[in-house]
């Protein structure tokens, strides 16, 4: 079998890998043919172009090599039109993919498309596209499969590949104590972890608003208090420590790559609305949630939104589990008080955190699926279709 498959980000990398392997696990003889990074061609791919030549940042990047992006784009569709592979999976990284995917339809190929737009959250209209695009669209979340399926689309809801790789947190248990000593902190010291973004546009439009608030946390805390910030690369780590020689009064650790490590460690996250909030979920962290853009860049976005939350444990529960603070709401004063709340909380064992707990192990539970092995299930079933 010929499957073609592109991934342009270390999430896709990531969930490529695992879907080649699922279909390798299944004893299926399959060549696959595309673009990824390191983990998928470990599974097995044959590469086309360098998977750092669609590394793009911000809004400037997209643009300034828009024609380079062009040039792959007409190459991986002759290619792939020449080759005919069974199938073709586009990972993520929706206007490329989805670009690439239609053309690819058009031409009477199978088409996939792994991981959805987040067309709950804005732009729903965003599914026609998928729905020229693909001929099945596999999705993490529940909620947006039933979406796709109003629409009348063929929509697979696999899970999410994180739910699969944490364990179910039972309760506060020993994982914490072996974080702490791993990174050096205290096992009794009250720890807050800030998570402010994985790319360097982010950091640079929430980092100081969280150390804001983490120095207001250290002022005004019944007790001592450490920091934990995980970090995606050395340049968000070099940024960082620039950074925080504005803040000499703050103990704070960097952790690189290791998110997990960092909220382990944490009684509390302070956590920008992303995936960090679904991992944070995962391991039963209680957590206060942030987000803040340009103010013309929101008010565009706000005429774009439909629900009522942001952060994906809310929209999860379509309930308020977890304070969300956005735009002017977003104070360092508001985002600290919300955190003292929770340590405090935490400290005296309340009740109502303990089942903020309970409904994120509910959520965790919903989301793991084996989703490796449905997403392979559902490749393979659009490549075997005449």
């Amino acid at each position: 079998m010929k499957i073609g498959i592109l991934a342009g980000e270390a999430s896709g990398d990531l969930l490529g890998a695992g879907l080649m392997r699922a279909i390798g696990l299944k004893h299926v003889d399959a060549r696959f043919s595309g673009v990824g990074g390191p983990l998928m061609k470990t599974a097995g791919l044959y590469e086309l172009a360098n998977f750092d030549s669609l590394a793009v940042n911000g809004f400037k990047d997209p643009l300034l090599k828009s024609p380079q992006l062009y040039l792959l784009l007409k190459k991986l569709e002759t290619h792939f039109l020449e080759w005919q592979p069974d199938v073709f999976v586009g990972i993520d990284y929706n206007v490329f993919n989805l670009m690439l995917e239609k053309r690819l339809k058009r031409s009477g190929l199978k088409t996939v498309h792994y991981v959805s737009p987040s067309i709950y959250a804005w732009r729903r209209n965003r599914i026609k596209g998928v729905q020229n695009a693909a001929h099945r669209v596999l999705t993490l979340y529940p909620f947006e499969a039933a979406l796709y399926e109003q629409w009348g689309m063929d929509a697979v809801f696999v899970g999410h590949p994180l739910a699969d790789r944490i364990k179910l947190a039972k309760h506060a248990s020993d994982d914490g104590i072996v974080s702490r000593e791993a990174l050096k902190i205290a096992r009794d010291a009250q720890v807050v972890a800030l998570m402010p973004g994985s790319r360097l546009s982010e950091l640079k439009l929430m980092g100081r608003l969280f150390l804001d608030a983490a120095k207001r946390i250290a002022r005004l805390s019944a007790l001592p208090t450490s920091f934990v910030i995980p970090t995606a690369s050395e340049q968000l780590t070099l940024w960082l420590q620039s950074e925080l020689r504005n803040y000499p009064e703050l103990d704070v650790c960097l952790v690189r790559n290791k998110s997990a490590l960092a909220l382990n460690a944490c009684d509390v996250a302070l956590v920008k609305s992303g995936t960090g909030t679904l991992e944070a979920m995962m391991l039963a962290k209680p957590m206060v949630v942030s987000y803040k853009l340009g103010r013309l860049t929101h008010a565009v976005v706000k005429r774009l939104m439909h629900g009522n939350f942001v952060a994906l444990p809310n929209i999860l529960a379509n309930r308020a589990l977890v304070p969300e603070l956005l735009q002017a709401e977003a104070t360092p004063e508001n985002l600290a008080d919300e955190v003292l709340l929770l340590l405090k909380q935490v400290r005296e064992k309340d009740s109502s955190l303990l089942e903020m707990q309970q409904s994120f192990r509910q959520l965790h539970s919903s989301l793991k699926r084996d989703a490796n092995t449905r997403a392979a299930t559902a490749v393979l079933e659009i490549a075997s279709v005449q």
